[in-house]
């Protein structure tokens, strides 16, 4: 409700942000975000027909036909706009197709009839690997079957970037489940916290659940235990909240957290946003491997955190603006604990980084895997985008599709 009061006096900053790309680039590309026709929400609207007017931008309607009634979506998506909204829409893709276009042909003319808006092309469903919207995604809906290497991601209900894992699905040998109790958790070789949208709601998720006791009991068993941006913060001595932003209540609060890993993280009111790079520190316990190792990846958080430098774990600076190398991260090897955490998003993508530690895990269980897959994950993403953009050129009229951008509305 907050967000809805206020979305007016965000407009100027959208605008200010959209001339800044478009006075540097040639081709803007902007992905609208739900319905163009959410009629209940369209008073300030600068996510979809909104920032269309705003960029004066010629519009493609994309359609989902595989979620069933992909004609009376369009159809009705149409008639729900404005006259002058409905006059931006330049053409409609129809997208994840399964099976001959030509049976679907004459419902495209009646469409194309009755709108007046063309069909700009059809594109079939793809296996093709690249990263889903956290909401859409059906990675995380399943739990697998438990492999030689066991890594669980804690299914928190607010979770965000679970994409930083998908590297380990490609080495042989390795299960990466999402759990959400402590019955699914079981006994894996490595717990991982991922980011979250509300650190302070999650972490109190993870008390209700039982999921906090199980996962400290098999940390001090020497289960490997990583955090990565909100999952990091929620390892730590305690979360301080002096703007009560997290859980909206606007009062300063102090919420404990789960003590495996020696630091404090207090909230402010700027979010850090930045490309980091750099490499690992001196790593302690199982993970001593990866001293040393290059590591790119990303930061998106609230909250600064404070730890013993010494305990750090990456040593980073930012790629695209000026700045000191510093210390980052932190971890805990006393006794049996191996207990990790970031705040670099992508910080397992690194060539190399995942299979230095499916390795170790399994030299934990005295186990080894021969001639295990060295994967460079870099290459095998643009591979994957490759793919996808070679499917998009051969099914879509390409040639009106800059018609219509060259046009403009």
């Amino acid at each position: 409700g907050e967000y809805y009061a206020m979305k007016h006096t965000l407009r100027p900053e959208v605008q200010k942000a959209f001339d800044t790309l478009a006075a540097k680039y040639d081709i803007v590309c902007i992905e609208g975000a739900g319905s163009p026709a959410e009629i209940n929400i369209k008073k300030d609207d600068f996510v979809n027909m909104g920032m269309a007017k705003m960029a004066k931008a010629p519009v493609l309607l994309v359609a989902d036909i595989d979620r069933g009634g992909v004609f009376a979506s369009i159809y009705g998506t149409l008639m729900l706009l404005e006259d002058d909204e409905r006059a931006m829409v330049k053409g409609v893709i129809i997208n994840k197709f399964r099976g001959d276009v030509e049976i679907l042909r004459p419902g495209l003319k009646m469409i194309e009839d009755k709108t007046g808006v063309p069909i700009v092309g059809v594109l079939p469903m793809l296996k093709v690997d690249i990263e889903d919207e956290d909401s859409l995604s059906e990675r995380i809906s399943g739990h697998g079957e438990v492999k030689l290497v066991d890594i669980a991601v804690v299914r928190i209900p607010r979770m965000s970037n679970y994409t930083d894992f998908n590297v380990f699905e490609l080495i042989p040998g390795v299960s990466l489940r999402y759990v959400t109790s402590v019955r699914e958790l079981g006994q894996p070789d490595m717990i991982i916290i991922p980011g979250t949208k509300n650190t302070t709601g999650d972490l109190k998720w993870l008390r209700q659940s039982g999921m906090e006791a199980a996962i400290l009991k098999q940390a001090n068993s020497g289960t490997v235990v990583f955090g990565v941006c909100g999952g990091y913060q929620m390892l730590g001595k305690q979360i301080s909240d002096p703007y009560g932003e997290e859980d909206g209540t606007g009062v300063a609060n102090v919420t404990p957290g789960m003590g495996l890993l020696n630091i404090e993280t207090t909230f402010i009111e700027k979010k850090r946003t930045i490309q980091m790079a750099g490499k690992f520190g001196k790593v302690q316990g199982i993970f001593s491997a990866l001293s040393g190792q290059p590591l790119f990846g990303y930061e998106i958080h609230s909250g600064v955190t404070e730890f013993p430098e010494q305990e750090a774990l990456t040593c980073i600076s930012p790629i695209h603006e000026s700045g000191e190398t510093m210390a980052e991260g932190s971890q805990n090897t006393e006794g049996k604990l191996n207990v990790y955490g970031t705040y670099v998003h992508g910080v397992f993508d690194g060539d190399g980084i995942a299979v230095k530690i499916v390795e170790a895990l399994l030299a934990k269980k005295g186990k080894k895997m021969e001639d295990i897959q060295t994967i460079n994950f870099a290459e095998y993403k643009r591979q994957q985008y490759d793919i996808l953009a070679d499917s998009i050129r051969e099914n879509l009229d390409m040639k009106q599709i800059y018609e219509i951008l060259e046009a403009g509305v």
